[in-house]
Formats: C-alpha cells, structure tokens, sequence
C-alpha cells in the first residue's frame, strides 16, 4: 500500500503535536510495512526531524512565506506524489498544501483521509482568513474525505458541522513512542537550565493563548501568595506571542526568581523535564487531545490538566486531577495534587501504566492501516 501522508510543517518546535503526530505515524506505518511518504514544507526540518522519521520517506517544498505556510508552486512534484499514492491523508485543515494536494487528489480520483488533529475550532487570530478559507475550499475537502479521523470523541461534533456522518468519523487517538522518554538527569538539566534544587511545577508548549501559560502563572502566583510554597514553576516552550507579557506579570509579583522561562525544550532534554519535574499542568483553553499528556504519562509524572484538553480519563485512572480551564481551577487543582507529595509516585506509575496499555504509536499506525484498507475496499 502506498500512502501519502501530507502536513503543512513537521517542525517540532512550531509544529507541535500535528508535526509529532505525522512523523510518529509514518514512521511506524512504514515499519508496518507501508509504502509511506511525508510530503510537508521546509521550514524547521533538520537532520534530526529526518531521522525520526525512519524508514518513511520524505518531501519537502521550499516555504515562500513562512507567517501562513505558503509553498511554492511544485505543481510536477505534487502531481506526481499523488498520482503514485494509493490513498492520501491530509492533517490539519487550514493550509495551502491541503488545498493543493486536494486539486489533484480529485483530479487523479485519489481516496484520501482528512485527520484535522484538533485545527478545526477557530481560535485566536484569522478568524477571517479561516472562514474565507472554507468558503473557497475548506468545506469541499472535509465533505469529499473517503473517512475523517477525529483524535478524541470530543473532535467528532466539530467534523459533524461539515456534514459528515457519524459513521465516516474514525477515532485515531495521539501516541507516544516510550524509547524517547527513558532518559533521567535531574542534576544534568537543572544545571543546563539554571534551575535550583526546589522541586518544580512543569508547562511544556508553546507560550500563547490557547495554551493558557497566562491562567496558570495567574494560579500559580495566589497559590504561592496564600500558602508560601518552595516550588517553581517552569515554562518549557517556544515564544507564542506571550513571553513578553507572562514575564512582565512575573516580575510586577516579585516571582522572578520562582518563575523560569527556558524557550523550546527538544530531544533528550524533554524527558529530563518530565522526569525532574514533581508534576505536569496544562492549562489549555481549548484542545482536542493533549499529546504532553502522554509524554508526561510514559515518563511516570502526573498531570494537572483542564476540562478542555480532552484526555478526562487522567482524572478516572487516578493518574491526574482535571479542572476547570480557569484561574481558580488551577488554582485548586495545583493545591490539591500539592496537598499529597507522597501521592505523586503513585498517580505517576498508574498514568504511565494507563499510557502504556493505551497509546503507543504502533497501535495508531495499525488503526490507520486498517482504516485505510476499508477506505480502499
């Protein structure tokens, strides 16, 4: 079988787990023994990303404008990726490449896959953009899909808005690889970062809104005011629009020195964070499934989590606490999983238990190829 597996970026640091997703996915369909090719932009894809990406090939186009993803016009090389393909998969929605690789997925009548990974919600910026978007072709490439996949049941409404039936939609959770998060060196990383001896709270993602940095150093900092706590709270993540800001409100609470700002954490040094820290928080506003999860998880650190990340099953397996997608959730989630440092081994070891039964990458690569099979009768 041969399979086309498109994405705008596989950048790790910008890409985030739309980029993990696909490069996790096609390397283990062509372990599987899929014909795979990854067909993506340029920017961010260095010798590292390409090895990751093991027996599955990969196509990269220059990116003529990088603020919007915009390609250049590599009509033979698209043509020709998918008049090869036996079936194609786009992830994410939103994108020029999509649009493109739709173009000659109707013109071939190639069978193709539309897994958004959670980038349907609007969110944020261009809003415009996004509706002129559907407006022109969005909503035909969503409806011409042989098969949707949803990455948890709470994406599937928002596939349902574009017509499609429930019995087209797929759930095809994220997976996590547990080879990438062996490594342990608390002493090492602290060193490398500058960090104390204070146990830690951890935040690893990207530092803009829909992530939430701003709710939880807000939670973080009345936490810290009312109980006088020793941890520090560690932000691990490229700047999304809010660095500035989120260390301006450091600073202006006097919290400089218990609030650390250490920009993208990648490679070896993102299992060391895991480990080191006393415990994960995501504190997303909105968010189909949270793949940190899952890093955190194989790692054995338990979670603080929102109601809006998708993964409620953390707080049900005891390997986490869920609350609401606010300042005063956080707040009382962080005193809560504080209460019982003792506890934090335990809910660790069941997290990573309920991860590892639950969410490996080959088992998502066997659904798709699976999926795919049905899609081509």
């Amino acid at each position: 079988m041969k399979i086309l597996n498109v994405n705008n970026t596989l950048d790790p640091v910008n890409g985030g787990g739309s980029a993990e997703r696909t490069l996790q996915v096609s390397r283990f369909l062509a372990e599987l023994g899929a014909d795979c090719t990854m067909l993506s932009l340029d920017t961010g894809v260095t010798d590292k990303v390409r090895e990751k990406a093991g027996r599955a090939r990969m196509v990269t186009l220059p990116c003529q404008i990088e603020r919007y993803f915009v390609p250049s016009l590599s009509w033979d090389t698209l043509s020709n990726l998918v008049r090869s393909a036996d079936i194609v998969q786009m992830m994410n929605h939103w994108t020029l490449l999509n649009a493109m690789v739709f173009h000659y997925a109707m013109r071939f009548k190639k069978p193709y896959v539309l897994s958004p990974a959670g980038a349907i919600p609007i969110y944020g910026r261009s809003r415009t953009l996004k509706e002129l978007y559907d407006i022109i072709i969005g909503k035909r490439i969503i409806s011409n899909a042989k098969a949707c996949v949803a990455i948890s049941p709470k994406e599937i409404p928002y596939i349902k808005e574009y017509g499609v039936s429930g019995d087209m939609i797929s759930v095809i959770p994220n997976g996590i690889d547990p080879e990438d998060y062996m490594k342990e060196d608390d002493e090492g990383f602290r060193e490398k970062y500058g960090l104390t001896d204070a146990p830690f709270i951890l935040y690893m993602g990207r530092l803009n809104q829909i992530k939430g940095p701003d709710l939880l150093l807000d939670a973080f900092i009345r936490v810290a005011r009312s109980s006088g706590i020793s941890y520090h709270l560690v932000f691990a993540g490229p700047d999304g629009g809010m660095l500035n800001e989120l260390q301006a409100v450091s600073v202006r609470n006097g919290m400089e020195k218990q609030v650390h700002f250490l920009g993208y954490v990648g490679s070896e040094d993102r299992s060391h964070a895991y480990h080191a820290a006393e415990f994960l928080v995501i504190p997303s506003r909105q968010e189909a499934m949270s793949i940190v999860v899952l890093e955190s998880g194989i790692a054995g650190t338990p979670v603080l989590i929102t109601d809006a990340c998708g993964f409620d099953d953390v707080a049900s397996i005891g390997g986490g606490i869920v609350e609401a997608a606010s300042v005063d959730g956080l707040k009382k989630g962080m005193e809560a999983i504080m209460s019982d440092p003792a506890g934090f081994k335990t809910m660790g070891e069941k997290l990573k238990r309920f991860v590892q039964d639950n969410y490996l990458w080959e088992q998502a690569a066997k659904k798709y190829l699976d999926l795919f099979t049905r899609v081509l009768g």
